[in-house]
């Protein structure tokens, strides 16, 4: 049975990888969309990245502001 600082310690690993992933292919898509577009500077691959850093970070945030049950 798993003890309160193990489910803690498989929860951040579960939602590391998950942003790894996420990262991952927010970086592939805006890649292939850069390419598609054609511009010299590889604009979404620098805002997309940022803008889903936000999104997930702010997501965090109010997951850790909910009260425990």
């Amino acid at each position: 049975m798993p003890t309160n600082k193990n489910k803690d310690l498989l929860r951040y690993m579960g939602l590391g990888m998950q942003w790894m992933v996420i990262l991952l292919l927010t970086v592939l898509g805006a890649w292939e969309l850069d390419k598609k577009i054609g511009w010299k500077i590889p604009i979404f691959v620098i805002i997309l990245p940022i803008v889903v850093i936000t999104l997930l970070l702010w997501q965090l945030i109010r997951a850790f502001n909910k009260p425990k049950k």
